[in-house]
């Protein structure tokens, strides 16, 4: 990435340029990232192509000032994250559905960054709802968040009884919880974005997608609460799970929803997809 659009990219999320890779500097990024380039899936309900390339990405996200699902968002927060000297690690994760049932491969993109001291960090800002902070990744204890109390535990079986683990010696596969609750299961593999094509590929097209099912776009608040807008009902959750709620009766209400609450300028409402 070059340094001109390392400084567009810091300028889209209001940070300055760190002084050194560390822990804190990764921890202001991650935040002002949540809050400032929404999580959405609107791509698939425009007729958008996902193009899992850094320059297609830049447009997007940095250019157009829109956002993404995580294969967008933790991809090109990772090669932001590279040229600012932290070493990552893409790594492939499948999500907790309903039943305790893991996704297909692929499922997910997340990031493990390495500091300037050689910590190792579990960074997401692709995920939507989840932790505020990037999850210290070797701790297998309690870790507090805005976002919820967080662990980080060596895989066991899945619903259907199959344990997963890992042939290239880099240890077991690792559940992530939040409030004891699984939410998705990463492989310690690493990974390259061109590995992720056939997920942002099933996740656009297939009836099975809950992609598809909606259009969605929502961010971090800075009061630490969250905002939402999924297909016409616009939610708004405050930080203590306090939560309201409307629907949008117009067009020209969804529009400017997008454009004065996550700074999406469209010229036409997003079209439900999914069946």
């Amino acid at each position: 990435m070059e340094r001109a659009q390392i400084d567009a990219y810091l300028s889209r999320l209001g940070a300055g340029y760190p002084a050194s890779p560390t822990a804190d500097a990764l921890r202001e990024l991650h935040l002002r990232h949540l809050r400032t380039v929404p999580f959405e899936n609107l791509s698939v309900h425009l007729g958008e192509e996902i193009v899992l390339e850094r320059e297609p990405l830049l447009d997007k996200v940095v250019g157009a000032r829109r956002g993404g699902f995580c294969y967008e968002l933790n991809g090109l927060f990772g090669a932001l994250l590279s040229a600012l000297g932290y070493e990552v690690t893409l790594l492939a994760a499948r999500v907790y559905g309903d039943g305790g049932a893991l996704g297909i491969p692929y499922d997910h993109l997340a990031l493990l960054v390495r500091t300037v001291d050689g910590d190792g960090w579990l960074a997401d800002v692709g995920f939507g709802a989840h932790s505020h902070a990037p999850l210290e990744f070797a701790e297998r204890g309690e870790q507090k968040d805005p976002g919820g109390t967080f662990r980080i535990v060596e895989a066991g079986p899945d619903a259907a009884g199959v344990r997963s683990g890992d042939d290239s010696g880099r240890g077991a596969d690792l559940d992530v919880l939040c409030d004891g609750k699984p939410v998705y299961r990463v492989e310690p593999r690493p990974r390259v974005l061109g590995d992720f094509v056939s997920g942002a590929w099933w996740h656009s097209t297939s009836p099975r997608s809950h992609f598809l099912q909606s259009p969605v776009c929502s961010r971090l608040t800075e009061d630490g609460g969250r905002i939402t807008l999924s297909g016409r009902r616009l939610t708004t959750t405050a930080a203590d799970g306090g939560r309201e709620a409307r629907e949008l009766a117009t067009d020209e209400e969804v529009l400017a929803a997008y454009r004065d609450l996550f700074g999406i300028h469209l010229d036409r409402v997003p079209a439900l997809t999914g069946r």
